[in-house]
């Protein structure tokens, strides 16, 4: 072949894999999710005593000894112990993973204890239905299978791993080479790379550690019953059945109702679409619809204290941005996050504090990782960027952490009226809140100085003011972990805008 020959052929084959790179990428950056998943459901009633704010504290004393209050996974098993007709569970960590710090100790053995629980219930009646949903990076993405999973399924529990693949790319630029390239042959299994998350585990593949870097999951974290009486109850959190994860700090609510139905449909669409085959929840009544929310009560009915309604994916931002707009002065908005980093939900923070709207925030210091250190991103470029922006109207402190991770997610917001609260599995991320991964929230709307509004403040209120034993101290100083660094906020700018990092 003459060179002027080659030469066209090679403009021409790079310019048909470039084509193909670029249209891979742009159709999983933007395809629908699977029908069926995303809820943004309309209001349902709300009684006070349909709910119960739940949540695990860590702290460390003056001589750096941990100081642990929990209270969601004691809730998540009188629920399964309640349940007659099913248990549905989705959990996006659920192993005995112990991380990079293998000599750590371990607070509680939480993925044994939820195996336990499943496991003594289907005992005691063999015929309940338990579907349990979960993620693929317990079994390392098939290099290392989890035995935990393969217990469930030996009790004849209706295990589901979601298959990721069928969700959109959050770090597409990787990603659309990985489904070009890598997916055909990559597959997880036995192999002699490093574990990536337990430095004790079993070798594994590079196709565990392909699949890994497209930075995806089903991150949900909620249980849902059928109890005898034929109601549904279920905890919504951000809490994970995770052994290396018994020690952060979390929130919950435990919600009965029927506003869980449309979590349910939600959840089994998710099975569904990853393979799932199994015979219909007995699931009673019929979900809200968007059509019944212009039709409920307000909040400050007398005859409906307030409402409740589920939200997964960018339902979440877009009620958060919405909600956010509507604040003025003499509103009161604290939030308490692990990751906070989307810009939409970052501006309409910024907005509300312009326009006068008393704003608290607290973070996760971004410094601990299973035995890892962090760089602090993005959380403290955040920080610095909230702080200079109002000019210091957005008041920031940091949770104090010590190997363990401030793993809340929540805001909270106090209107003139009502009390607007909403909690889950979703951080503030592109990745969380723009449907990338499966997330699952729920938003309580109730008068003010109900039960659950003051539960919440003085759950913040203590973290906030470091209202602790003698010699402990929650939460630190803006100016403690201030990053004003000019390369760590742009950095964290092209992480959050391209997904090329673990936020």
């Amino acid at each position: 072949m003459p060179p002027s020959a080659r030469k066209r052929w090679l403009r021409w084959t790079g310019g048909a894999l470039l084509a193909v790179w670029l249209g891979v990428m742009a159709w999983n950056t933007w395809k629908p999710l699977p029908e069926g998943v995303t809820v943004e459901s309309g209001w349902s009633p709300l009684q006070e005593g349909d709910v119960q704010f739940l949540r695990d504290i860590t702290a460390a004393d003056a001589y750096g000894h941990p100081i642990v209050d929990q209270q969601i996974f004691e809730a998540v098993f009188e629920l399964i112990a309640e349940a007659r007709h099913f248990i549905l569970i989705d959990m996006f960590l659920f192993n005995a993973h112990r991380g990079a710090d293998v000599a750590a100790p371990v607070h509680r053995t939480l993925a044994a204890e939820l195996t336990n629980a499943l496991l003594e219930r289907r005992r005691a009646d063999p015929g309940l239905r338990i579907v349990f949903i979960t993620d693929p990076i317990n079994d390392v993405y098939g290099g290392a299978p989890s035995p935990e999973l393969q217990t469930l399924r030996d009790a004849g529990v209706e295990v589901v791993v979601t298959d990721l693949d069928r969700l959109r790319d959050s770090n597409p630029l990787y990603s659309a080479f990985w489904r070009i390239a890598l997916r055909w042959w990559a597959r997880g299994q036995p192999g002699t790379w490093p574990d990536p998350f337990d430095a004790q585990g079993p070798g594994v593949s590079m196709g565990a550690w392909a699949r890994l870097v497209n930075f995806k999951a089903n991150h949900r974290k909620v249980l849902i019953v059928g109890r005898e009486d034929g109601t549904l109850a279920g905890i919504v959190t951000s809490a994970n059945a995770h052994d290396a994860s018994s020690s952060h700090s979390n929130v919950a609510l435990r919600i009965s109702g029927p506003v869980l139905e449309p979590l349910i449909a939600s959840e089994l669409a998710i099975a569904r679409y990853s393979g799932w085959e199994g015979d219909p929840l007995p699931v009673p009544g019929t979900a809200p619809t968007a059509a019944t929310e212009t039709a409920s009560a307000t909040p400050s009915s007398p005859s409906l204290p307030g409402r409740a309604r589920m939200l997964t994916e960018s339902a979440i931002a877009d009620a958060v941005v919405a909600r956010l707009q509507t604040c003025v002065a003499g509103d009161a908005i604290d939030v308490a996050m692990f990751y906070l980093s989307d810009r939409r939900v970052l501006g309409a923070l910024r907005d509300a504090a312009t326009r006068g709207a008393a704003v608290r925030v607290l973070l996760d210091p971004n410094k601990d990782a299973f035995g890892r250190q962090k760089n602090g991103i993005p959380n403290r470029p955040v920080a610095t960027e909230l702080v200079a922006a109002t000019d210091g109207a957005i008041r920031l402190r940091w949770y104090r952490t010590h190997g363990e991770q401030f793993h809340v997610k929540l805001l909270a917001i106090r209107g003139r009226d009502d009390f607007w609260l909403t909690l889950g599995s979703a951080n503030f991320t592109r990745r969380n809140v723009r449907d990338y991964n499966l997330e699952a929230n729920i938003a309580i709307e109730l008068p003010r100085d109900s039960a659950l509004e003051l539960a919440v403040l003085e759950w913040f209120d203590g973290l906030w003011m470091n209202r602790a034993p003698a010699g402990v101290e929650y939460t630190a100083e803006y100016g403690t972990y201030a990053d004003p660094r000019q390369i760590r906020y742009w950095g964290y700018r092209v992480m959050e805008a391209t997904g090329l990092s673990t936020f």
